[in-house]
């Protein structure tokens, strides 16, 4: 039900493009979706392309949505996980994370920047390395997502939301976009080879999360092609104090 509705959410809000896909031998098996982060919109972007191309993901969420009224219950009845990056449980949910991925059936999605990006072009910041760490627990295979697009349809806005002067940005940015339906575009790369890499062994989970987040990287840039260096579209909400280590050399940009 929530997919359906996210379905129509998406597209009343712009055109969705998804390119690539998730190779038939990795369906219904344990399975991580690295995605970049550039917009609110993301998630449910992310999951209209899952299911354009026939998955369902999971996703690892912060505590606060799971327990919001109304849609708390409704993502926890979905099977999405729990996160509290800065609790005291922390190492309890990813043990629990890395059981539901070698569970297998619906991959978990996540975002390794753990934010929307602040970088002033929308690259990739530098991340966490805790999709990595997942993926060398169990040789959990890790599928790049690269997303551009949904940065369009509705603003940064504000880290909190206290009164209708703080909701006022993302509701009158998301009016704009109904009117523009700017294009999302979902790119599904090949799975990221981490051969020769090691759960435990120092410093492969740094060199993990490089491989991940360079093959994410590779995805965006056809995505972004005529917006090599800085989006055309401007976001006045949106900091722009983050630095990405990831983007590529003009050249490769074109």
């Amino acid at each position: 039900m929530l997919t359906a509705v996210d379905q129509g959410v998406v597209g009343l809000s712009g055109r969705l493009e998804v390119t690539g896909d998730i190779p038939a031998d990795l369906r219904g098996r344990p399975l991580l979706l690295a995605s970049n982060h550039i917009g609110n919109l993301d998630p449910f972007v992310l999951i209209a392309a899952c299911r354009r191309i026939g998955v369902a993901p999971r996703f690892l969420l912060a505590g606060g949505l799971l327990d919001a009224p109304i849609m708390g219950p409704a993502l926890r009845a979905s099977g999405h996980l729990r996160v509290d990056r800065a609790a005291a449980d922390v190492g309890e949910a990813y043990h629990r994370t890395v059981e539901a991925l070698r569970r297998g059936g619906d991959p978990i999605a996540m975002y390794p920047e753990g934010r929307i990006s602040l970088d002033p072009g929308l690259w990739p910041e530098r991340g966490k390395t805790g999709a990595a760490r997942l993926a060398l627990s169990g040789g959990i295979p890790v599928v790049p997502v690269s997303q551009w697009g949904a940065h369009e349809a509705v603003y940064w806005g504000n880290t909190r939301v206290g009164g209708w002067a703080d909701f006022k940005p993302y509701l009158t940015s998301y009016l704009r976009g109904l009117r523009k339906r700017p294009t999302f575009k979902v790119h599904f790369g090949k799975p990221v080879d981490l051969s020769g890499l090691e759960d435990g062994k120092p410093g492969d989970a740094r060199r993990a999360h490089e491989r991940i987040m360079r093959a994410i990287t590779a995805g965006l840039v056809p995505l972004r092609i005529n917006e090599p260096d800085l989006p055309k579209f401007h976001d006045p909400t949106r900091p722009t104090t983050g630095t990405s280590p990831w983007r590529p050399e003009p050249d490769a940009t074109g």
